[in-house]
């Protein structure tokens, strides 16, 4: 198997479906030594979405109202 130039690589099908590995399960990464272990994320695990919102909160540099942003978005 070979990582694309995005860092991709496809599960198997009958790994996927042996383990219940539909789309948008949320899986993690696990080192262990020189080895990475995939695994089903835990309910805990915040979504990369979440991750975001927290990494950007409080870095705007444009002080604009909602209602300013909208009539850009709008036209």
């Amino acid at each position: 198997m070979r990582i694309t130039s995005k860092g991709q690589v496809t599960i198997p099908l009958r790994i996927r479906e042996k383990l219940g590995l539909l789309p948008s399960t949320e899986v993690e990464f696990v080192i262990e030594g020189n080895a990475v272990r995939i695994r089903r994320a835990s309910r805990s695990a915040q979504t990369r979405g979440v991750e975001v919102l927290k990494r950007l909160k409080g870095r705007a540099s444009v002080q604009m109202s909602t209602d300013e942003i909208m009539k850009l978005t709008r036209q």
